[in-house]
Order: C-alpha cells, then structure tokens, then sequence
C-alpha cells in the first residue's frame, strides 16, 4: 500500500522559514511528478509547487522568490523549503504525487495524497 507522509509543518512568526517533506513508501513503485498543494480555511485547494521526475520546477505566482521545491528520487521524498513566510502563508500543506504502483500482476499510474500538515504564519 503505497503512502504519502508528510512532516515540518508547525507554527512560524512572519518572516521565519520552514522545510516540509513528503516521503513516498510502501509497494513497489516509480514515484513521476510531485507536489505540494494547500488549503487555507474558507478557500480551495491551490497548487503550491510541483517538480517532475526530470527536475522540471512549476510555482504559484504568489510564492515564487521564497519557495522552493526540490526531491531526492533515490529516497522517494520531496521537499518544500519555504522563506520569507507570511500570513498569507498560512494553510495545510498537502503533498501530491503521481506514482506508476506494481500491486501483484496489476500495474497502473495513480495520484496519491498525503495526510496534509497545518502550518500557521503568526506573531
């Protein structure tokens, strides 16, 4: 059973940073792109940061300059590394990604999600 993990979120004053991860496990399997996504109360679900198998990097234009995104493929994990925060900022974090799964003599690409992770830009 593949899974998404997510950890580093937690409470930052304005102007602080924060690296959240995103650890792929379980089954066997080619992790393609991933990505983080957030949702703040009241407000859908937007796209944050994504990066393909290739290193191709895509951000939200209210994150660029202060985000990035980057991944370890050997270890299956992505990272958000997350500057300049403000309250803005302020949402739970979800981690995407699109992975091709074995699961016995059945294989397919599915989108998976992880738990989410609150993080809070406050004095």
């Amino acid at each position: 059973q593949v899974q998404l993990v997510e950890s580093g979120g937690g409470l930052v004053q304005p102007g602080g940073s924060l690296r959240l991860s995103c650890a792929a496990s379980g089954g066997i399997f080619t992790v393609n792109h991933m990505g983080w996504f957030r949702q703040a109360p009241g407000k859908e679900r937007e796209l944050v940061a994504s990066i393909t198998n290739r290193g191709v990097t895509n951000y939200a234009d209210s994150v660029k300059g202060r985000f990035t995104i980057s991944r370890d493929s050997a270890k299956n994990t992505a990272y958000l590394e997350m500057n300049s925060l403000n309250s803005e900022d302020t949402a739970v974090y979800y981690c995407n990604a699109e992975i091709f799964v074995v699961l016995g003599d059945k294989a397919g690409t599915f989108e998976y999600w992880g738990q989410g992770t609150q993080v809070t830009v406050s004095t």
